[in-house]
């Protein structure tokens, strides 16, 4: 019983879009992280915008990849819990985990909620152990260099991430999270690629008040909509009646499965 999540341009749109927003919340951090990075870069590059581009996307590729590699594992994992389920079970459950990552994240951005932060702990229990391995290649000297330390970016603890991958937890398969994962990595790119006067204006604007809370409320929107929207998570193509039967017997319904024949 192949299951997919919701509609292939609504999913992408989505990712984009959480990409997009949630980025504000990690500007600060993100950014502080590549300027860390180019410090071993010679100054004329340092200061060239044009001659700094190549490693600024060498970062971001190899930190998105690591989110496409994170989104098809998570995505295989989902897909095989939900194809246990019954298809009213798998959709409930689909919405409700994506629907409320997105309220947490809205949350979280506005700085009303530290509940992704806790995850965030979570995940640099993790982080203590890859961290060394991206000091092998520090300083970074070319953009191989840099690709290597951004496949190893993309596994530092962040709640926007961790809000995008639930999305992928209920996607249905690897090659679909996989996919989420690496428009959601698009999303970011606006934030993290812009350098110079561009790079000062939108960290302004995301540190007041006013524009944070405004995307936070979009982002809960989205996650209220998504749970409770009757056709967000549409289960695609129908069980077999040995799937059926398996199902039903795994969650009691066999009863109704007799009433329909």
């Amino acid at each position: 019983m192949p299951i997919t999540g919701p509609s292939t341009e609504i999913a992408l749109i989505s990712a984009f879009l959480i990409g997009l927003m949630g980025s504000v919340h990690c500007l600060g951090m993100c950014g502080g992280i590549v300027g860390a990075l180019t410090l071993g870069l010679p100054q004329a590059i340092r200061t060239s915008p044009r001659r700094m581009l190549p490693y600024i996307l060498c970062y971001n590729i190899g930190r998105i990849s690591s989110y496409v590699l994170a989104g098809a594992f998570v995505g295989m994992l989902g897909g095989q819990a939900l194809r246990a389920l019954s298809l009213d079970n798998a959709r409930l459950i689909g919405q409700l985990i994506a629907g409320g990552f997105l309220v947490a994240l809205g949350l979280y951005v506005a700085g009303w909620s530290r509940a992704l932060g806790s995850l965030e702990k979570l995940g640099a229990h993790a982080w203590r152990r890859i961290e060394p391995i991206g000091r092998r290649y520090l300083p970074v000297k070319h953009a191989t260099q840099a690709f290597a330390v951004g496949l190893l970016w993309g596994w530092l603890p962040c709640g926007l991430v961790y809000a995008a991958l639930a999305w992928s937890l209920v996607a249905g398969d690897a090659a679909t999270g996989a996919a989420f994962m690496l428009v959601f990595g698009l999303g970011t790119l606006p934030m993290l690629l812009a350098m110079g006067a561009a790079a000062k204006w939108l960290t302004t604007l995301t540190r007041h008040l006013a524009f944070r809370r405004s995307v936070a409320a979009v982002l809960v929107l989205v996650g209220v909509y998504t749970m409770i929207s009757p056709h967000w998570y549409e289960p695609h193509g129908p069980m077999t009646t040995s799937q059926e039967k398996v199902t039903a017997a795994a969650f009691g319904h066999l009863p109704l499965l007799k009433q329909r024949k």
